[in-house]
């Protein structure tokens, strides 16, 4: 276990552009993948990265991730120095909700002085990769940095929409732009930038000076994209820890921030493929979650003769699954899922307990839970007349919120 660190998530965003998925939970709190929610990857990183202490901030609409929380990640032995706190908005420094990164750690200082860690791991509780923190860890010692902030490489194009890091020839944080209209790129790579991924690991000592004063700034947004960073990297060593540096599997680089419907679709349907480009099955990076007790999938019914099988090609499929003569091909069927005959389902993602009736044609669309669809539903084939009942993304994405009733 490494010691001197502790890790804190950041687990309250709102995920706007992800609504109606996050109408009654935060973003990191949303399912993904079938079985998994979105911040179990951040704190899979941190087990796998051997650490073990861990405070995760929640804030908007949390009721969702702290069930989450408790069912699936109460693992860690206090005896042992080994612990996740989840802490919501306290008031302890005032009577304000969040008002931005920096000021929830601000808010949490008294947790941190209490542990008295040497570093500080600030990470988003949103994102979807794999990472070794204790790699990030050596670098930011090795380089004697006061902040190391974990930089992925992008294109030009892309780095408009990110926090962009320019550096010098040894890594070292010369110039930080957010959402730059003209971004700096890596020397070098005339076509590339370098965009900071959120992840942050801070000298304690340091990141309390630093919070304390910009708290008692009336002017700061207290961000520390908008307001930490711009200041401290004229004054002290901050360094860019390369993301993927030490490439040892194919999605050693692979990174996503799913915060729009579309991209979320995206990221899910390409796990359902043949080669995606994230590995579930790696034995040597396990993604932990709280799986629930319910009995093995089920495919039911082979009358050719009839067209009623029950198959799922290409397709995720989680535990208590039932395709009871139906079709499911490129989608992701969470926990519990049905799939009733004569129904087919095309590139969607069906979450926890939804019920697909009889002759159902579903295609490009995610369906939240516990959702009944009726016999003879079409959903995703007439996108003018799903517009009138459902959200529809730019992508063409069909999103039937949880709850609805046909």
């Amino acid at each position: 276990m490494i010691k001197d660190l502790v890790a804190v998530v950041l687990a309250g965003g709102e995920g706007r552009r992800l609504s109606p998925l996050t109408r009654d939970r935060a973003k990191p709190a949303v399912p993904f993948a079938g079985q998994y929610r979105i911040i179990d990857f951040s704190l899979s990183n941190c087990l796998n990265s051997h650490i073990r202490k861990i405070i995760v901030l929640t804030q908007y609409k949390s009721g969702s991730a702290s069930r989450h929380l408790a069912a699936g990640w109460s693992i860690f032995n206090p005896e042992l120095g080994e612990f996740i706190y989840e802490i919501p908005p306290q008031m302890r420094v005032g009577e304000k909700w969040y008002q931005g990164t920096a000021d929830a750690i601000y808010q949490n200082l008294y947790s941190l002085e209490v542990i008295k860690p040497k570093h500080v791991l600030i990470l988003a509780g949103d994102h979807v990769y794999k990472m070794d923190y204790g790699r990030m860890l050596d670098f930011h010692k090795a380089s004697r940095a006061a902040l190391t902030i974990s930089a992925i490489t992008v294109t030009k194009t892309e780095a408009t929409g990110f926090g962009v890091i320019e550096v010098d020839a040894n890594q070292r944080v010369i110039g930080f732009q957010e959402k730059p209209r003209v971004p700096k790129t890596i020397p070098g790579h005339p076509d590339q930038a370098y965009a900071s991924m959120g992840v942050y690991i801070f000298d304690f000592e340091l990141l309390r000076e630093l919070l304390i004063k910009d708290a008692a700034n009336p002017e700061s947004s207290h961000d520390f994209g908008n307001d930490i960073i711009p200041e401290l990297y004229p004054q002290a060593p901050v360094y860019a820890y390369p993301f993927g540096r030490d490439k040892t599997t194919r999605d050693a680089a692979y990174w996503r921030d799913v915060g729009t419907i579309d991209a979320f679709w995206e990221a899910n349907i390409d796990l359902a493929g043949v080669d995606p480009h994230f590995n579930l099955y790696d034995n040597d990076w396990p993604i932990r979650t709280y799986q629930a007790q319910v009995p093995p999938a089920k495919f039911v019914f082979a009358n050719e003769k009839e067209k009623r099988v029950g198959r799922a090609l290409d397709s995720l499929v989680c535990n208590g699954v039932i395709i009871s003569g139906g079709l499911a091909i490129d989608s992701v069927l969470s926990p519990g899922v049905r799939i009733n005959s004569f129904s087919r389902v095309e590139k969607s993602i069906l979450m926890h307990r939804v019920e697909i009736g009889r002759h159902c044609r579903i295609r490009k669309t995610i369906i939240d839970k516990e959702v009944y669809v009726p016999p003879g539903t079409e959903i995703g084939y007439d996108l003018e007349k799903d517009r009138k009942r459902f959200p529809v993304s730019e992508g063409g994405v069909v999103v039937v919120p949880k709850g609805t009733v046909f």
